[in-house]
């Protein structure tokens, strides 16, 4: 099953979307928004894969043809936004950004900050900035949102939990990091509004691909038209189990909770990179200085992933970066 939220007051308007992301259905009937749906998907869960299913058979009652541009995020806002770190090769480069070494516990515990989602961009929405030297970057990653996950849920229970999978560019500006790290509390100005894929999809949905509590796909992202990575999304040294129980070792999480895998990497130069400090890393280790620049007013960046047929599974994130109206540098 698919679903989408077409932008409508804050927090969107439901829709079933079908297979090939070529018409939609209104949900309404059912559940105005998507965290409606979490709210109570016990209930509505059923009822939206009948409708998914009637829209498959061409037999829906209501259709309208899905156009991305007109949806917000999945969900416009969510009550909580935690972003993993689990992928090797990237948190290898990043420390050598940071002249650090790999902590030995990576593998043993996930690294996972809490970021802002009180309002996220819509996946073809402009991403507004002060600044260019700010270090304007993207981000490509995998992203799920669970149902309501209860206090202290072990790993091994937590696959039961997630609802939907969906693609996210957690937008990064790489030169207000060094000084907010340095005061170790973590990220504020550093984190602007990130934004999802246009459909968020069941775990079934995936078949095969979605196994261990991971998405075994490359996961495509450019700039400016030209392609930047596609690693496969599935080599992550923790799962989203993993992560789930991790945030909720202390607290239980409400449902339409956002998880993130952060940036997706691969150890094999030729897959390229999903944001551009690893390029910069990689080529000062190479060439001794950075020769890719990060984002400028005007670039445009898309994320997308495809099935084995060459179909987009989840819609593009697909947005161009712009001065922030009204804001003095």
């Amino acid at each position: 099953m698919k679903l989408a939220s077409l932008k409508s007051g804050r927090d969107g308007r439901l829709v079933v979307v079908d297979a090939d992301l070529k018409h939609c259905a209104p949900a309404g009937g059912i559940a105005a928004t998507l965290q409606d749906a979490l709210d109570d998907w016990a209930r509505h869960g059923p009822r939206l894969r009948d409708l998914a299913a009637t829209l498959e058979a061409h037999q829906a009652k209501e259709t309208m043809p899905f156009e991305p541009a007109g949806c917000a995020s999945p969900l416009p806002r969510a009550y909580q936004w935690c972003d993993g770190s689990v992928y090797p090769a990237h948190m290898e480069r990043m420390c050598r950004w940071r002249d650090m070494p790999l902590q030995e516990d990576f593998t043993v515990e996930p690294y996972m900050y809490q970021g802002a989602s009180d309002g996220f961009l819509a996946p073809t929405e402009d991403i507004p900035a002060v600044s260019e030297d700010w270090g304007i970057d993207y981000e490509a990653e995998i992203a799920i949102v669970t149902h309501e996950v209860p206090y202290g849920v072990p790993t091994a229970s937590a696959p039961a939990h997630i609802a939907l999978v969906l693609l996210c560019n957690d937008v990064s500006l790489r030169n207000l990091i060094p000084s907010e790290l340095a005061k170790g509390f973590g990220f504020v100005q550093s984190k602007p509004a990130s934004s999802f894929s246009p459909v968020a999809v069941t775990p079934d949905e995936l078949g095969d691909a979605w196994r261990n509590c991971r998405l075994h796909r490359p996961l495509l992202s450019d700039v400016n038209g030209e392609r930047f990575g596609d690693p496969d999304a599935g080599a992550m040294a923790h799962g989203f189990d993993r992560l789930i129980s991790h945030a909720a070792k202390t607290r239980r999480l409400a449902a339409g909770t956002l998880i993130g895998s952060g940036t997706v990497a691969s150890s094999d130069p030729a897959r390229g990179t999903s944001c551009i400090i690893e390029r910069r890393i990689l080529e000062i280790l190479r060439n001794g200085t950075a020769r890719t620049p990060f984002l400028r007013f005007g670039d445009r960046v898309r994320i997308e992933m495809l099935d084995g047929a060459g179909r987009t599974i989840f819609g593009a994130i697909d947005q161009k970066v712009v001065r922030a109206a009204g804001v003095t540098p």
